[in-house]
């Protein structure tokens, strides 16, 4: 049987390779290309919708997991369904811009579905923190996918960054099932990795495709419905997925907070995030994705570890892991208005 997972998840991986492949040559034709301009951080006419090839092979992937083990079928509907929604409005709005009246109504229906078909954060993770009460996680798991969605579609605006950092998550998430011995989810997430690992290969700096928000937001919504149901279903703490996740929810939440402080139209589209301001400053794509993959490895994961090794204490991991990457944002710009930049 491990063998057979095995090979779906290498089948994942070519899937999306060549999907990828296909789908560039397909912008291409149609002209489906990202047309710099000044709130841009590439310089080139780029292929778009790369991440259809993320949603296809995934999609495939978890079907086939499921005919060799039967996931919980709660879990593969919310899956199914709400990444489902999440990918089709992306697509659209690769397509022709959608207005966020469009958009976020999706976002929310796709976070209450599958906050109803799983569950919302769960209470042992919230005691952590001083709260309570079943009604207070699935706000708070609405509110969390919601955000992954878009903190992930924020957070793709140079080569590379969004694809390498869903690849780190979902591998480390699902070393971290491993351990705790959820077999089905492990190779779940192994699965969001490979497909994230293929479209990788043709995204790194420079990147020969960009995968639009069909990709972003789909990748950032399943690897917070992947993490709350990992935290119910495991013994592994709901704050090791916020570790893990650290760059991204830390410079896109920083941002926000000085750009609504400052006065700014947060909801329209700028490069203010700490990481557009070092790669403008760098005159480089690969020196930042690089830094944000070192950061993951050598001070998100070992704080992850620590979470998962004393639960009793994953709140203080998590703070720790977070607090300094705070304040290097701030140093490096996050926020910052671009006049000044």
């Amino acid at each position: 049987m491990t063998s057979s997972f095995i090979a779906i998840i290498v089948a994942c991986f070519v899937l999306s390779l060549l999907v990828t492949g296909f789908m560039r040559r397909f912008a291409l034709r149609q002209r489906l290309l990202d047309i710099p301009n000044e709130r841009s951080s590439h310089v080139a006419p780029t292929p778009r919708g790369g991440g259809v090839a993320v949603v296809a092979s995934f999609f495939a992937a978890i079907l086939a997991l499921s005919f060799i083990e039967p996931l919980d079928a709660r879990l593969l509907s919310a899956l199914l369904l709400g990444g489902g929604l999440i990918a089709a409005v992306g697509f659209l709005d690769d397509r022709k811009p959608l207005p966020a009246r469009v958009r976020f109504p999706v976002h929310v229906l796709a976070a209450l579905l599958a906050v109803i078909l799983v569950g919302g954060i769960p209470e042992r993770a919230l005691a952590n923190w001083g709260l309570h009460g079943p009604l207070i996680g699935s706000i708070l798991g609405v509110l969390a996918l919601i955000w992954a969605t878009n903190l992930f579609n924020f957070m793709d605006g140079i080569d590379g960054i969004a694809a390498g950092e869903a690849v780190f998550i979902a591998g480390a998430g699902a070393c971290f099932l491993w351990q705790s011995g959820d077999a089905a989810l492990m190779f779940v997430m192994f699965s969001l990795a490979a497909a994230s690992l293929g479209f990788l290969s043709w995204n790194w700096p420079p990147a020969r495709i960009f995968m639009g928000d069909v990709g972003s937001g789909y990748l950032g919504f399943m690897l917070a419905a992947l993490g709350i149901a990992a935290s119910r279903r495991s013994e592994v703490p709901a704050e090791v997925w916020a570790i893990l996740g650290g760059v991204f929810l830390v410079d896109s939440t920083v941002t926000l907070v000085r750009r609504v402080t400052r006065g700014d139209r947060w909801f329209e589209a700028h490069r203010t995030h700490a990481y557009q301001h070092l790669a403008l400053r760098w005159k480089a794509h690969m020196p930042v994705t690089v830094l944000v993959l070192l950061i993951d490895v050598l001070w998100l994961l070992p704080w992850a570890v620590a979470a998962q090794v004393a639960p009793a204490h994953a709140a203080l991991c998590l703070l720790a892991a977070l607090m300094p990457l705070a304040v290097l944002a701030v140093l490096a710009g996050a926020g910052k208005a671009e006049r000044q930049g």
